[in-house]
């Protein structure tokens, strides 16, 4: 036996070593194929059947296969599962082969790499969320961050450090973060769940990139596009480098590159996205999170839009008041509101069908998606009219102006095409004339086997007879065996030409039929061929207009946000906030909205509270006491979630609101440990509250709950201490800040701008009642046996923790153990500490050692006290 590979294993082998690092989707047929490793690693991540083919090496060969038709689901399940995969298609057809000799191979080569930050599919996506593939460059003392959407065709850029690597990657989430080989940077793409891909440095070659980026965009220079640094241009050089990689040739629809200014947004770190839980319920998924909570979107592209903004709330006050603008114009006009959501909900995605049509992987549906998604555009442009809303009347603008490309696809498209472009059938009737022959004489052909089929009936007298088509055979005449007694016999087997026998059926031709099946082929390929043709022309007059139809998608999802925003507003009694250049932070009977929501599903009520936080030139920080469920953590988030509504552009839950730019969020809330990294719950604490010490400035809003739970009591109430006193004297911002250290009120007699507030709670007969209001002022104890009580602790350990808390409370909060068990009934059965049992006296040998000077003794003196000692010791 051979140890060579056969020629099939060969090409498939050659396929592998130039795609290394991703599995081999190898097309054979109707199925994709997985040969060696490939084949164990998918067999497993897929849980599909792992069989053999053949050897190599003398063992056999592991084997696995999908099929095409399905090859979607599949390869969402291992990018899912960190797979990358090369999809390699049969480039010419098996017939070719065949025809350079028996033992030539189909012709085969990988046209396209998926991976995660590349997927287009949209099966394979989230219409509701960005799919960004992230690049991260270093030039010398200068770092960027570059980012695109090739599904939607978003690309952006702005400086970072690496210090705001992480934050920048919690904000954007991308599926897929480059970085040039030996850049580690794991851990970081882990704690983002981030895929991490290491390209050479080539790729991040600066001068380079300008060559691949001008390439990109069909220009001459870049400057038309703005000023990019030596870094930028680094990080968004390697993007294109990459798609050129894994699109093998076809790029997508990118739009220009858009620089963000590196202050333009609220800076919030991942620990405080997390804590607030923006865009992600802690539990995981999206349930429980602000983003679902808020949003009213009606299309895929405004849903995206809205996470953009929540995730990156603005700094410009002239951007954030146009928003507040639109949303209050559309709130006082709920019936204009109702008409365009109503428009909106008919609009499909646009973005994503352009983006697929680009690179060859759309469909005539695609083609559908834009002639409803400019016809719904010109309707919402008729329905906003010439709005004096600077937002709502630039939109306005963006959504005419497509009549041409409209009437071309409504010319000619059918009114439900097709998924697919094989099928066929999406060409609309008298749209091409040469189309309509070729239909004719196809249709016409059908109608003549239906009459031969029937012809065919009459003389051979078999009822059962059919004239059926297999893409073997072609068209054929079918009968049972019993029935083709009469065919197979004279003279109709002289018309009748036998072709094939099976189990139960008899399959026989005509000439006829024969010549009938070439017309009818010919017509069925030709009006396919037709069809194509007519495609291609669609697809290029559609990319040919793509700038003012991505405008156009864009100018839906605006409005489709605004009217989103302005609908929640009116459902749920939101007011516009006040949004200034100032350090106010004022907010009348503030809530929390996810919270809020959950309770009216109860069929409960939300407890309104205020907070003012208003800073001149002093700190502004409120240390807010009370018991464990009383809504302390609940009360700072609110606040927290209501600054980024306002900067996002949205309406607030609360009855007023004054707040001056909120520059960063940061927040200390919860507990949890790392164990991957070594940290206990207290270290994470720690390492959290050292990055808003070392960063926040005096326009930052700070929350705080429980800093120093994770140690002992002193030592939690010495960082406590201090980390208030430097978020006073140091950072000087406003902040929130939660404690059980009753302690720490004193400090609002020392520190200008610090306020006790506490949330109050009521006793009746021996039960506490949680009122949820905060009021100023401190508490006056923590309730937390009480608490423990309501959370089911046994009713002994509850009686027995009040016996210890009286006993501390009653002036023993430095008691020893010793004096407890003393003082408390249960510890007096204990029994007494061991005691260290009385010294022996001394015995007469032990007293003459004592009375020895070793140094003074002579020889002879030192053995005769050697017999003294053996005599006293008897």
């Amino acid at each position: 036996m051979s140890d060579q590979p056969t020629p099939m294993m060969a090409q498939f082998l050659a396929i592998r070593e130039a795609n290394p690092g991703a599995l081999l989707f190898y097309r054979m047929g109707d199925f994709y194929e997985m040969f060696f490793e490939d084949a164990i690693a998918a067999a497993a991540a897929l849980d599909i059947a792992l069989t053999k083919r053949g050897t190599h090496l003398g063992e056999p060969i592991p084997m696995c296969g999908v099929p095409v038709h399905a090859a979607e689901s599949y390869l969402l399940t291992l990018i899912r599962k960190g797979f990358r995969v090369a999809i390699a298609e049969q480039m010419e057809d098996p017939a070719e082969a065949k025809k350079r000799g028996s033992k030539s191979v189909v012709a085969r080569d990988v046209v396209r790499l998926v991976t995660p930050g590349t997927l287009t599919e949209e099966s394979l996506l989230e219409a509701r969320r960005h799919n960004f593939l992230a690049s991260f460059a270093q030039v010398r003392d200068d770092a960027a961050l570059a980012w695109v959407d090739i599904s939607t065709g978003q690309f952006r850029v702005t400086t970072c450090p690496l210090s705001r690597l992480g934050p920048e990657l919690a904000r954007h989430a991308p599926r897929e973060l480059l970085v040039a080989e030996g850049t580690r940077l794991e851990e970081l793409a882990a704690d983002t769940g981030t895929a991490l891909t290491e390209l050479p440095g080539g790729s991040f070659d600066s001068t380079a990139a300008i060559r691949r980026l001008s390439s990109l965009f069909g220009v001459e220079s870049l400057d038309g596009f703005g000023s990019f640094s030596r870094a930028e241009l680094s990080a968004m050089g390697a993007i294109a480098d990459y798609l050129e990689l894994t699109q093998k040739g076809k790029l997508p629809l990118i739009r220009p590159p858009v620089r963000e200014a590196a202050g333009g947004a609220m800076q919030i770190d991942a620990a405080t996205r997390r804590n607030l839980e923006l865009t992600q319920a802690l539990s995981g998924g999206r349930e429980g999170s602000l983003l679902a909570a808020i949003d009213r979107t009606v299309t895929a592209a405004g849903a995206r839009l809205l996470d953009r903004r929540i995730s990156a709330p603005s700094r410009d006050l002239d951007e954030i008041h146009e928003r507040h603008a639109a949303v209050a114009h559309l709130a006082g006009d709920p019936r204009l509101t109702a008409q365009l959501r109503d428009a909106l909900s008919r609009a499909p995605d646009m973005d994503r069908a352009l983006s697929r049509l680009a690179l060859d992987r759309g469909g005539p549906r695609d083609l559908a998606a834009i002639r409803a998604g400019l016809t719904q555009a010109a309707s919402i442009a008729a329905m906003l009219g010439d709005d004096d809303i600077r937002i709502l009347a630039q939109a306005a603008k963006d959504l005419t102006g497509h009549d041409e490309l409209i009437d071309l696809l409504d010319e000619a498209l059918v009114a439900e095409p097709p998924l697919l472009t094989r099928d066929g059938g999406f060409t609309a009737s008298d749209y091409d004339p040469d189309l309509d022959e070729t239909r004719r004489l196809r249709d016409e052909g059908r109608g003549v086997i239906a009459s031969m089929q029937a012809e065919y009936i009459s003389e051979t007298g078999v009822t059962s007879l059919k004239i059926k088509h297999n893409n073997v055979l072609g068209y054929f005449i079918e009968t049972t065996t019993t029935h083709a007694e009469r065919m197979l016999a004279a003279p109709l087997n002289e018309r009748f030409i036998h072709r094939q026998t099976t189990a139960n059926q008899i399959r026989f031709t005509t000439v006829e039929l024969s010549e009938l099946e070439t017309r009818i082929l010919n017509a069925r390929d030709r009006a396919l061929e037709i069809e194509r043709e007519i495609f291609a022309r669609l697809v290029r007059a559609v990319l040919d207009r793509a700038g003012p139809v991505g405008q156009a998608a864009r100018a839906l999802a605006e409005i489709d946000l605004q009217a989103a925003f302005a609908d929640l507003a009116n459902g749920e009694g939101w007011t516009r906030p006040e949004v200034d250049a100032s350090r106010a932070f004022q907010i009348d009977g503030g809530r929390h909205p996810v919270v809020e929501r959950a309770l009216k599903r109860k069929g409960e009520a939300f407890v309104a509270n205020d907070c003012d936080l208003t800073a001149g030139d002093t700190p502004a920080i409120w240390l807010l006491t009370g018991p464990n469920m009383a809504g302390k953590s609940t009360f700072l988030r609110q606040n927290a979630l209501i600054a980024i509504l306002a900067q996002a552009g949205a309406f607030v839950p609360a009855t007023r609101a004054h707040i001056g730019l909120v520059s960063q969020l940061f927040s200390r809330v919860g507990a949890a440990d790392d164990l991957a990294r070594g940290r206990s719950t207290f270290m994470v604490e720690m390492v959290e509250t050292a990055a808003i010490l070392n960063q926040a400035d005096d326009h930052a809003l700070v929350i705080l709950d429980e800093i120093g739970r994770g140690t002992a009591t002193w030592d939690g109430l010495s960082i406590a201490w201090a980390v208030m006193e430097h978020l006073h004297a140091t950072n000087r911002c406003r902040a929130l800040f939660a404690t059980h250290y009753h302690e720490m009120t004193s400090l609002s007699a020392r520190l200008d701008g610090v306020e006790n507030a506490t949330v109050a709670v009521r006793e009746w007969e021996g039960e506490v009642i949680f009122l949820h209001e905060v009021r100023k002022g401190a508490a006056d104890r923590s309730y937390g046996v009480q608490v423990a009580r309501l959370a089911g602790l046994p009713a002994s350990v509850v009686e027995r923790a009040k016996e210890i808390l009286h006993t501390l409370e009653s002036g023993e909060r430095e008691a020893r153990p010793q004096m407890l068990l003393d003082d408390l009934p249960l510890f007096r059965a204990a029994p007494p500490p061991p005691m260290a049992a009385a010294a022996p006296p001394a015995s007469a040998a032990e007293a003459r050692l004592r009375e020895i000077n070793p140094d003074s003794l002579t020889p002879r003196e030192a053995l005769d006290l050697l017999y003294q000692l053996k005599e006293l010791q008897g």
